[in-house]
Parts: C-alpha cells; structure tokens; sequence
C-alpha cells in the first residue's frame, strides 16, 4: 500500500513537472481581405473569429501561480502586416497606472508581444505597449542576454480604456520583421504582461527563472501561410540650423563677434538587402540632439568609459559586441570595438605663437558610415561596419595671413563581426575583426599609429539543458606607425615598457610595429537557485586596442570565482533576494602578485517594493604597476570598502532614494573616500516626471601622483597628500505630452576641487613600511613660490633650486544644461528644437565653499547654442 501510495506520488509530480515545461501553440489566422482599424477597440467582426487565449500564468514574483488579473490576446495576419490584440483584465480599472514616458522608457502598466520569428530559439524581437499607450521595442539575442533597446521598427499600436479593464491593438508591418519564406511558418511566441501596482509579470507561455535562457522558453505560433518576406526601405533626409551664442572676447577673431552660425544637410537610410540583411546609410550625419557627457575630473591613469549616445551607432551594436571580459562594472567595458572612437575629439593641438588663436573642431566630422547587420535562417549573425572621417584642420589666426594646421587625419574604420549557431543554439562559434587606417602626411602627426588591427575568436557551447556553459576567446591586436608612434604606445602609462623593474618588457625605440594578445576562459552553472562561475582572463603587455576599441589595461592575468545564491519566492519581509560571493586575483605577466581581493554583496526587494543594496570588498596589498608613470610599481595598503543603498517604491509620485559608500585603507590615514547620493523622484501628474540626484565625495590619499622631474641623473617622482571634494546634481525633468510629443530638460552642475600638501619623492616604491617608500621635503627643501605659482625643490639645501614644478591645486566649476523638444509628427519623421547651455571655470584656488563655488558657477559667461533639426521619412 505504502509502495503503491509512493508510486502514485511520484507519477503526479512527473506529470506536474512535466506539464510545467510543456510548450503550447498558438494558431494564427487570416484575416481573408477583411480590414482592421487600429484603435484600441477591437470593433472588427474578424477578431470574433480569432483564436482568443487566455490562461496566462504568473512568473514574478511567485512563479506558477494564477495571476492578479488575468489576460487575453489573439493574432491575426494578412500579407503586409501581423495584428494583435491584448485584452488585460482588471476588476480596478481605476488603478490601472497609465503614466506617460517617451519612448523605450515605459512605466506603469505593460503588456506586450515577442516574436522569435527566426525559431533558432536565441533571437527575438519585442513589442511592448504601457497603458498610456508609449510604445517600447527592442531585439533580444542570445538567449536573452542582450537586449538592444535602440532598435526603433515602424509599427502602429492604440490602447484604450473598458469597464473590463484595458486593451492594446497592434499593426507590425512584415517589413519591420526577418523571417524565412515558406508555406507555413514556425516562429517562437511569448505574450507578457506586467500590472504596476503588484510589480507582477505574468506570461502566456510558462517560464523558469531559475533556468538559463529567456527565449529558449517561448511557446509557438504557426497558421501563417503563404506570407513573403519584405524589405524595407526608408530614406530619412534632414536638415540642421544652428546658431552659437558666447560672450565677446577682443583681439580673438574667432570671438570677437560672439556668434557663429551653421546650416547643415543629410541623411539617413535603413535598407532591407535580403529578408534578412538590413544596411543602415548615414552621409553628414548630425548628433546636435545628443544629450552631452556628464563632468567629471579624472586623476588615474585609466581613460573613463563614456556611454554611446548617437543612434546611428547604438542601434544594433550587440551584434558587434566582442567583449574581453565576464560579469559587469568596470571589466564589462573592455572590448574590440568602442563607438566613441568614430568621430571623436581631434587628437592633437596646434603649437600657436604668441598672439596667435586658433579654432579646433569639438569633434572630428563624419564623412559618411554604413553598417550592414541580420541573421540568417541558417544561424549566421553578421555585423559590418565601415565609417570614414575627415581630415581635420585647426584655423590659426592672429598673426599676417593666418595659417591651418592638421589636429587629425583622414581615417578609416571598419568592423565585421560573424556568428554562427549550432546544435540547436546551445554552440555558437564566431569572430571579429577590425582595422583603422590614418592618412598621415604631417610629420607633427606620427605620433599616432598609421594603422591599427585587431581580431578574435570566440566559443560558447552549453550543455545539459542549457545549465552548464563554457565559454572561449582569444583575441590578438597589431598596430604600425614610425617609431615616435610605437615607442609612445610602449611607453604608455597602462603599459610601460620603460619601467625599470619589469624585466619580462624591453623597450625598443625603433619598432615600427607592436603586436599583442588575450583570452579568456569561463565556466558557468546556472541551474537552480545556486549558480557559480570560474574564470581566467589574461591581456599581453603588447595589447592595444585603444584606436577604435576600449582597453583600461594590459599585461594582467586575473582569475575570478563567484557563487550566487537566488531566493525567487516571497518569505519573511522578502518578496525576492539575492547572496552572491567573489574572490579574485590578478598579476602581471612577470608573475608579480597586483591584487588578491574578495566581496560579498546582497540585495532584496521587500514586500513593500522597496530596494535594499549593500557590499563588503577586502583586498590585501596591490601592486600599481602605472602609478609613477613609467617608473617601478609601486606597492599601496590594502583597503575595506562598503557600500549601502535603498530604492523607494516606485509606484508612489514622491520617490526617495540613496547610496554610499566608504572605502578605508588598511594602513592608518593613507587614503580615504566617503561618498554619498541622494535622489529623488517627483511625479505629480502623470505626464510629469521630475528627479534630482545630488551627490557629494570626499577624498584623500597620502600618495597621489603629482609630476616627474630629472635630478642627478635620476628620476624624482613627485607625490603629495591631496584632499578633494566633488560635489555635483543631476536635475532632469520630462514632460511627456503624448507618445510622440515631448520636453526634456537635462542639467548638471558640478564642483571640483584638488587641495596638495606634504609633497614628496618615491625612494623605494616596495618597501615594507609605508613611510620608507618615500622622502618627504621638509621646510628648507621646498618653497612656494605665489608670484609665478610654483614649488621650487632645494633637495640639498645650499639655498639653490634644483628642479620646480606648477602648483597643482584645482578648482573647477561646471554647468551642463540641454533642453530638448521632440515631435515625431509622423512614424519616423521627426522635428527637434535644442538648446545647450555649457558654463565652465578653473582656477588654482584648491579649497572648497559651498555658497563660494556654486554661485561662481553662475557667474561664468554661457556658452549657449540653439538648434533646429528636422527629418523627414521617404518609405514603405
């Protein structure tokens, strides 16, 4: 009996379990000539004739569970478009939240449609509606990992409010979509909806969360018959005025007059070469639009990350996506491609004569770029991108006739990128390669490499369900140049060459070539609540990437382990949470030991949908191998780092929130930074969404890099005692006064300040007492000296200066400012109305005050522009 009860038991959990992963099928239907207006209403006879589904079942927070509210959804197709209409049941439709964005920004209510339109179970394009009506679209690829929001079809969509609760109807042109001709199709399907006030995701197809993949978990559709694939062709000419307003300045002839004025043309195209290969064109292209990057003042010898924000070269970037590194923060930028390098600053600076001004380009002008990207039926993913720059001349005047002098050449990028799935999409093979070539006629110039490689392979393969996975890189870089070049690169402060203790490096100054090379190897489990990785990176001395792809620093070898454990379901206040552990060291390529270090880190939602964070890192003692700039590495305590922070509940108009985080050295008093960020959320109606994000840091460190100077034939590192104390706000504002009609105000002031004292030189960078790695001037050795605002070195003491360097103390105020108006008056057509402020001013004065510092912001002359951008889509 017992025998038989057991096995009864576990017939009925197999069979439970078994229907938990049972994917369902939905039959799509003609719509036989009939017409469809998109209002929202569903009025059409036809769509009584759909195949209407119901039964959606909860995935967050309680995965399995029925719903709060309960969902309805049909798809109908003709041969141009696929229509779906959503029901979303409420029994409040007063509490339905219907808050207005822009788009790709959506908030409140949600339901939306995905299409795996391929069937390789690893790519899918995304449909999502709010119930204000704010459309958000995005492609999804391998597996889920990556979504590229930037993604923006043409497709039509209308909500509206029932007495059941509120429906969405939907018109997605085949254009907009990449599939394979056929009798019949076969495409995954996933219909999602999300209730705001609940923070409940539900879902038609059920899905696991504790499982690897998200598209892989799609259900079906089929009953599309006889439909072709169609290319789209959109052409989107425009035009640019913009006028810039500044204070006057005499004697300066590219400021005497206070303004300048520019009128620009070009365009845009997005062509479909097959069903499954699309071209995006740009000719003269203009980002005027473009919000700026926020301030910052940097001390290290690590370049900082700026996020891409120009649409051309966001959208569809995973596709050219090569990353050298695993997990997020600061690794997750290295990688071979950085689309911040097309188009950037001009690298050089005129030498000018005194009486002489000049007038250098804010960015190297884009001649002209075309991107090439899709994915086959047969699983090959392909990303080419090809980019030409101008030659850039700064306008020299001031003295007789004036004169031009290059600040950058004529270049040329290119990037390919393949892919290709196999084993059902549980393999993908691919690689990468990219190349940079300068025009370099002017010997003032060949300081920059006249050409630049670089290339990789890559391997993921998963197995057992998709819980385990392995994945592979090696990736290789070569560059050329005359000799200034190559010996500038080896002698880079992330790389040197020169360092006297690094006797796995030589230095040659008469390479004209330097190669180098890395990897990467990982494993993951992700099965369950428990899941872990183990990892090993290494980048040669050699590496350099930095000509179109992004590289903090080479030679290092790092070995990661990381465990995370994931509470899914609600207990105790907890309505999910997560633990995770790491450990890591890293070491340089002689095998010197730079960092062993370790963290812990938690966060949860609770059930009252408030956020909490926090973090523990240790590390022992590191080796900086950059931080005297070409000298030996040098040895700093190691430090204990916390971090703290809560999210309030997002669904309420006034939302709070807050971080900081306190870094303390292991040695007494050697450095210290304590930060803290505030924010907060006001949304008093529903168009209206205002936040402020102020936030302060204090910083101090016995050894921050100050110069170096020659004295006896040796090398004096200059080090001193810096305090510093950054204070800056984020005020941005939206006004969203439908879908496609909105404001946005984006400012940010921002305080710096540097104060030096207690200078010193590095005597032995390694010793084992802090205080024996340097010598500290005393009084009768340095001397200030305010007339000319220099330190002058006496290191003998027989009242001669030996060497002097500029007093470094800093004081710099920022404002950044831009307010835009958006319209798309028609699907893809769009007008905007720009202007930026920029307000900035330095000064030696290191102190910092408050009311001093944030009321010179506004004392300092603007810098105003105004723009007009209107473009125009030609397409089917």
């Amino acid at each position: 009996m017992k025998l038989a009860s057991f096995l009864c038991m576990l017939f009925l959990i197999t069979t439970l379990n078994a229907q938990e992963i049972v994917k369902k099928n939905y039959p799509a239907k003609n719509l036989n000539d009939l017409n469809i207006s998109i209002d929202g209403d569903f009025n059409e006879e036809v769509w009584e004739t759909a195949v209407w589904e119901n039964q959606f079942i909860q995935h967050e927070p309680i995965e399995g569970n029925p719903p709060f509210q309960q969902s309805e959804f049909a798809v109908l197709y003709d041969e141009n478009n696929i229509y779906v209409a959503i029901k979303s049941l409420d029994t409040s439709p007063d509490s339905i939240s219907m808050r207005m964005t822009r788009r790709d920004v959506t908030d409140g209510d949600l339901v939306g449609i995905m299409f795996d339109t391929y069937h390789d179970m690893r790519t899918a394009f995304a449909f999502i509606v709010s119930a204000a009506g704010v459309k958000s679209d995005f492609v999804m690829s391998n597996d889920g990992e990556n979504e590229d929001n930037t993604w923006d079809p043409i497709w039509f969509v209308k909500t509206s409010l029932a007495d059941y609760g509120w429906n969405a109807e939907m018109r997605i042109p085949l254009t907009q979509l990449r599939f394979e001709e056929g009798d019949e199709q076969l495409w995954g399907m996933q219909v999602l909806r999300f209730i705001f006030r609940k923070e409940e995701l539900s879902s038609w197809q059920p899905m696991q969360r504790e499982k690897s993949g998200f598209v892989s978990q799609f259900g079906t559709m089929d009953g599309i018959k006889n439909i072709k694939p169609k290319n789209n062709l959109d052409i989107m000419p425009y035009v640019v005025a913009r006028t810039d307003r500044f204070k006057q300045v005499e004697n300066n002839p590219f400021l005497e007059s206070g303004k300048k004025d520019n009128f620009d043309i070009g365009f845009d195209a997005k062509i479909g070469l097959t069903n499954y290969l699309t071209l995006d064109l740009t000719v003269n292209p203009d980002f005027g639009q473009v919000e700026a990057d926020p301030s910052e003042v940097n001390l290290s010898t690590y370049e900082t990350f700026f996020e891409e924000k120009r649409p051309f070269f966001i959208e569809g970037k995973n596709i050219l996506t090569y990353k050298l590194n695993f997990g997020d923060g600061d690794l997750a930028y290295d990688g071979l491609f950085y689309s911040r390098r097309i188009g950037r600053r001009p690298n050089y600076y005129p030498d000018l004569n005194s009486g002489e001004y000049a007038d250098i380009p804010d960015a190297t002008r884009i001649l002209g770029a075309a991107k090439i990207t899709g994915k086959t039926k047969s699983g090959w993913s392909i990303g080419v991108l090809e980019s030409v720059t101008a030659e850039e001349k700064a306008e020299i005047k001031g003295i007789g006739n004036g004169r031009t002098q290059s600040v950058e050449p004529l270049t040329n990028y290119f990037i390919g990128r393949l892919q290709k799935d196999y084993n059902e999409g549980n393999t993908y093979l691919g690689g990468m390669f990219t190349a940079v070539n300068r025009n370099i006629d002017d010997s003032h110039m060949e300081y920059l490499h006249k050409s630049a490689y670089s290339g990789g392979i890559d391997l993921v393969h998963k197995w057992n369900d998709k819980k385990w996975q392995l994945d592979f890189s090696s990736y290789f870089s070569h560059v050329t140049g005359a000799t200034e070049a190559i010996t500038r690169t080896q002698k880079s402060f992330t790389r040197g060459f020169q360092r006297p203790d690094a006797d796995y490096m030589t230095l040659d100054t008469s390479r004209t070539s330097l190669t180098g090379q890395g990897g990467k190897l990982t494993l993951w489990e992700f099965d369950g609540n428990q899941k872990f990785l183990l990892a090993f990176s290494w980048k040669s001395p050699g590496l350099e990437l930095n000509d179109v792809g992004y590289l903090q620093a080479p030679d290092d070898i790092m070995q990661v382990f990381w465990t995370g454990y994931r509470f899914y379901k609600p207990f105790l206040i907890f309505r999910e949470a997560n633990l995770n552990l790491n450990q890591w060291v890293s070491m340089d390529f002689g095998g010197n030991i730079k960092v062993i270090g370790g963290n812990i880190n938690a966060g949860s939602q609770l059930k009252n949908f408030w956020r909490v964070f926090g973090s523990f890192n240790l590390s022992g003692n590191q080796l900086f191998n950059s931080a005297l700039r070409g000298g030996p590495a040098l040895k700093i305590p190691g430090y204990k780092n916390i971090n703290l922070g809560f999210n309030s509940n997002q669904q309420k108009k006034l939302t709070p929130n807050f971080s900081t985080g306190h870094y303390i050295s292991n040695e007494k008093n050697f450095r210290r930074n304590t930060r803290y960020n505030f924010g907060i959320g006001y949304r008093p109606m529903k168009t209206l969404n205002i936040n402020i994000s102020p936030g302060i840091s204090k910083y101090s460190d016995q050894l921050q890099y100050v110069t170096q100077r020659d004295h006896q034939n040796e090398t004096r590192y200059i080090f001193a005692h810096i305090d510093r104390k950054t204070l800056n706000m984020s005020l941005r504002i939206n006004y969203n006064i439908t879908p496609d009609l909105s404001i946005q105000y984006w400012g940010q002031p921002f305080i710096a300040t540097g104060k030096y004292n207690n200078f010193k030189y590095i005597t032995d960078s390694k010793a084992d007492n802090l205080s024996d790695r340097y010598h500290l001037f005393d009084s009768n050795q340095i001397s200030y000296n305010s007339g000319d605002e220099t330190w002058n070195i006496d290191e003998d003491r027989d009242n001669s200066t030996d060497y002097s360097f500029g007093k470094p103390d800093f004081n710099i105020k920022e404002l950044i400012s831009n307010l835009v108006v958006r319209w798309e008056y028609q699907p893809g057509s769009t007008l905007f109305l720009v202007w930026t402020q920029n307000r900035s001013g330095y000064s030696g004065e290191g102190s910092f005050d408050f009311s001093r510092d944030f009321q010179g912001i506004f004392d300092e002359n603007p810098y105003n522009i105004f723009l007009v951008k209107l473009s125009y889509r030609l397409g089917r």
